[in-house]
């Protein structure tokens, strides 16, 4: 059979085991791979035998996982739920946490960029893994870093095959917001000799995949209150004797990402003889992540928030927080904005934004050591290297639109447009309100002559991640030697890991008409925008004319783009100004600027990890009792940047961790399973959380990310319990509980930038009312006097000062039909799946707290509410209650499923159009309960050859966030792509 073996790859010593075992054992542990039942046994049968709390699924065929994103393959476990990126399974939460490690054949990986949790799950096909482990309760010999999980991908094991691979697949995928058609292409081979010199098996896999995905993101921020009587309507009548509030930014994103993803595995095993066995396995991944993306700003709106008040309003409830009732207010819904020449000749304003880039990433694992046995003493020894190269090239561009039909103050580089918005029926929609005397024209909205240059960010940022590792694992056998303990696991881990952080950067933004060129002079490099905003639900209103710097240029000849760009710079009167004091209003990029060796970082970790564990049997009765000792040493090396001079600072610490971890099986009966554990484990915080760097953003509302080198890792008690019925062939009904002790849990604060009454910030350097100066973004509306550099918001990592705990259930459901095929027929295809998880977050004092413009709604709505307004922030991306339900049918030659996925709300600081928590009022947004269908069914037309289609997110479910809590008030959308994949699967 073309399908062949597949076996768990245990981390510790299985020559061991598997020689140990009878005959009739190892073969009835052969998995043949054969279609959705046999996997779906398969895994069941691991999941039962293991000796601690895993979830497993298992390729129904060669290159055949049951999606075609890991990320989205990891949906189907219990207590898994995913973030989507472009609609893009990314993030990957196992019970309600993002902090996990992703290791490859028991092989830690390295992230792309600064943080820990492991290779990403964008960056490998699916085709090139056989089966995926999920790790809950780890053992002794697990290696520390997680605190829901640890995911294992496992490739096909060369000498575990019994008979040859050679498979190749060839699909197409249809992006419907895209409108574009991608490849995806892999093949496998694998086979096993018996040589004179011993038993040689091989196992190679590749893919190449294209993929474009596109999300419709719109924003509209409420946050500008308007206080009773304050305001007059855009005909001059008076306005509502109540407060509200009205409209202050108007945002249109289109994310727009492309994938080319290389992917090649390759296992090597010589077992010369039954007592010795030698491994190599490798890894590759060159994946290059583009980004085409636009966003359309309508900017300046509260200048004349109080000479427009909105045509209707909705009541909005803010809930309650921490005890706290914050109560109701209304909000604008629908209406118009007009300009109003006596309040501001300048706003509001129109930009035109381009955010050009990619991570372009190479990884790389390898893997190879050798297997032996010595009597009853079985001994593994493994050394390892991960890798990670990523670059991100970056060209990202502003236009201001000038208004021909509106007056122009000649300083600032702006204009006032009329603007027309409708948030009725849950819809952010919003667009230019071609029915106002100072509307412009489609012909002047795309002449490019009507925009001037308003900001330019180019970069190349690198980041550089290695971790080097040995490791040796022992297994004594004594099995009838010393009573109930049937072996004794040791071993030892030492790894050296490093990253390293080169910011790359130069930008230009400016208020003044004297720093923009006029978009005429570098016409050729301006086309029209995407005009696509309302293919996800047909909605009428939206930006649908308007102008960009040339995307594709942008990105495949990013340096003449930039030359061309700065040249017009050079020429305008702000240009020839700053030559003249030897400076450029757009440098070149300089990796010995003062802002680039400021924001540029190097750590170093080393880890040193011993373990011990006891494995027993007593009857019914099985598990293992042992602990892990680790011992870790950090070196942190960064910049500071005083008056222009750069100084390195290091910092160096340290922490000695010890880790018991006791796992309990009991088999009640021939099919009840009953499994507890004690385990615990740390989370170590994030490379980019330690440095001692500092980079600033271009946005005026974008916080200042500061690293914080004195944070402790987080450490994890966990309790598991479960109880697991297999009442029937490939069935399952299983109920389990955890609970969870955090001790130093990682948290997010901000400290405020203050605005005065009028909305100004401080724009002098330091900051006494709060934040930190950032000397790169344009003021625009945030200070009366045009230029660069105000005070903005401050953002840390700190670990909280009190324990948090988290409490589950998880039920897991699983029936196949097959076994009434005499009674049911064609019926007996049929099969379910389904689990559902709850879970409940508690403790914690680190809290967030409203912003300025967060207090003084507050204060609107209940004038006696004590600020600040604080909430315990407790975990992002936390969702109390999931489940997922999958219905399959395999019979004739037909093999189809329908997968329904849905997750509760849960809090983030994942946002459209680069929002902070100053324009969320202080409080991570909150994304809206979601569900989505996913469906395939493949047709066997031949034994070798099967056909299929897939289709993800066939309702087009949208995404729903809002500010402060649940059901409040409406700030960002998320329209996701629907996507069909349709090829063929060739096995010879």
């Amino acid at each position: 059979m073309a399908g062949s073996a597949i076996m768990a790859f245990a981390p510790s010593a299985a020559l061991a085991q598997d020689s140990a075992a009878p005959e009739s054992a190892e073969e009835e542990n052969t998995i043949i791979v054969t279609g959705i039942r046999s996997s779906l046994q398969s895994a069941l049968n691991e999941k039962r035998n293991a000796d601690s709390l895993v979830e497993v699924i298992q390729a129904e065929d060669i290159g055949k996982l049951p999606d075609q994103n890991l990320a989205e393959v990891l949906e189907n476990v219990t207590g898994v739920q995913i973030t989507r990126t472009a609609g893009v399974g990314t993030g990957v939460q196992i019970r309600g946490t993002n902090d996990n490690q992703v290791l490859i054949n028991g092989v830690k990986t390295v992230a792309a960029g600064t943080g820990r949790g492991g290779i990403s799950f964008e960056d490998i096909n699916p085709a090139i893994i056989a089966s995926v482990e999920v790790i809950k309760a780890p053992t002794a010999d697990t290696i520390e870093g997680s605190v829901g999980g640890t995911v294992n991908l496992r490739t096909i094991r060369p000498l575990d095959i019994s008979d040859r691979i050679l498979s190749f697949r060839a699909q197409g995928e249809y992006s419907e917001l895209s409108d574009s058609i991608t490849p995806r292409l892999s093949g496998s081979f694998g086979n096993v000799w018996d040589t004179g010199a011993g038993e040689i098996g091989i196992v190679l896999s590749a893919s190449y995949s294209e993929q474009e995905a596109t999300s419709f993101r719109p924003r509209v921020d409420r946050d500008n209150l308007i206080n009773a009587g304050q305001a007059v309507t855009a005909a001059g009548a008076p306005g509502p004797d109540f407060p509200f509030l009205n409209i202050q930014f108007l945002n249109q994103e289109r994310e727009n990402f492309e994938f080319e993803t290389i992917n090649f595995a390759g296992s090597l095993e010589w077992a010369p003889s039954d007592n010795l066995m030698f491994f190599f396995d490798t890894i590759y991944n060159d994946q290059e992540r583009r980004q085409d993306s636009s966003r359309i700003q309508a900017s300046g709106v509260s200048a004349v928030d109080t000479v427009n008040v909105p045509d209707g309003f909705e009541t909005v409830n803010f809930g309650s927080l921490d005890g706290v009732a914050l109560g109701s207010i209304e909000a604008a819904l629908f209406g118009v904005i007009e300009p109003n020449i006596a309040q501001d000749s300048n706003d509001p304003n129109l930009r035109f934004s381009s955010d050009t880039g990619a991570r372009v990433t190479k990884s790389e694992l390898y893997r190879f050591g050798t297997e032996f046995e010595t009597g009853r003493l079985a001994t593994r020894v493994e050394f390892a290297r991960s890798t990670s190269d990523s670059s991100n090239p970056n060209l990202s561009t502003t236009l201001n639109f000038i208004n021909p039909n509106a007056v122009f103050d000649r300083t600032s580089n702006d204009n006032p447009v009329p603007f027309i918005y409708d948030l009725r029926g849950g819809a952010l929609t919003f667009g230019i309100n071609f029915d106002s005397p100072f509307a412009p024209t489609v012909e002047q909205l795309l002449d490019p002559a009507n925009t001037v240059l308003d900001a330019v960010t180019n970069s190349n940022n690198r980041t550089q991640n290695k971790e080097d590792a040995f490791r040796i694992d022992t297994t004594l056998d004594l099995e009838g030697a010393l009573g109930f303990i049937t072996s004794v696991d040791a071993g030892y881990r030492y790894n050296d890991s490093s990253t390293q952080f080169d910011q790359l950067r130069s930008t230009f933004s400016t208020g003044n008409i004297d720093n923009s060129p006029s978009g005429s002079t570098f016409a050729d490099l301006i086309v029209p925008g995407p005009s696509n905003f309302g293919a996800f639900d047909g909605r009428a209103l939206a930006f649908r004319n308007f102008v960009l710097i040339d995307p594709n240029r942008s990105f495949s000849d990013r340096e003449a783009v930039f030359a061309q760009l700065q040249a017009a710079l050079d020429a305008t009167p702000g240009g020839q100004a700053e030559i003249a004091d030897g400076d450029r209003l757009l440098n070149d990029l300089d990796p010995n600027a003062a802002g680039n060796l400021g924001a540029s970082f190097r750590i170093e970790e080393q880890t040193h990890a011993l373990y011990a564990q006891a494995n027993f049997e007593a009857g019914p009765v099985r598990g293992n009792i042992g602990f892990r000792w680790v011992d870790t040493s950090i070196d942190s090396f960064g910049n500071s940047v005083a008056a222009g001079v750069v100084s390195p600072v290091t910092s160096s610490g340290g922490y000695s961790e010890f880790l018991p971890r006791v796992n309990v099986i009991a088999d009640l009966t021939d099919d009840l399973v009953f499994r507890a554990s004690y385990t615990e484990d740390i989370n170590r915080p994030n490379f980019d959380d330690l440095s001692l760097s500092i980079s600033f953003p271009t946005g005026p509302n974008n916080a200042v990310e500061l690293g914080n080198p004195n944070l402790a890792p987080e450490t994890v008690q966990s309790f598991d319990a479960s109880l697991s019925w297999y009442f029937a062939p490939s069935s399952l009904i299983s109920i389990g509980f955890f609970h969870k002790d955090r001790t130093n849990l990682f948290v997010t604060q901000v400290e405020d930038a203050v605005e005065d009454a009028n909305g100004f910030r401080d724009i002098t350097d330091p900051c006494e009312g709060g934040g930190i100066f950032n000397p790169v973004p344009d003021r625009n509306v945030l200070s009366p006097v045009p230029g660069n550099g105000l005070c903005v918001p401050l953002q840390t990592i700190i670990n909280d000062t009190a324990n948090t705990t988290q409490t589950g259930v998880e039920v897991a459901f699983q029936y196949d039909l097959s076994q009434f095929e005499d009674t049911l027929g064609f019926a007996s295809g049929f099969g379910i799946l389904a689990n559902y998880t709850y879970q409940d977050f508690g403790g914690g004092e680190a809290t967030n707290e409203n912003s300025g413009r967060g207090g003084e709604i507050f204060q609107a709505i209940n004038p006696n509410i004590v600020l600040p307004v604080t909430a315990v922030q407790g975990l992002l991306d936390f969702s109390e209650h999931a489940y997922n339900a999958t219905l399959y049918y395999e019979k004739y030659g037909i093999s189809a499923r329908a997968r329904y996925t849905w997750r509760d709300a849960f809090r983030t600081l994942d946002t459209a159009g680069g929002a902070s928590l100053n324009s969320t009022l202080g409080f991570p947004t909150v994304t809206e309960a979601r569900g989505q269908l996913n469906a395939s069914i493949t047709y066997d037309v031949t034994d070798y050859l099967n056909i299929g289609v897939e289709g993800v997110n066939l309702t087009k479910s949208k995404i729903e966030q809002r500010c402060v809590n649940e059901g409040g008030l409406l700030c960002f959308q998320g329209l996701p792509d629907r996507r069909i994949t349709f090829g063929a699967t060739l096995k010879l």
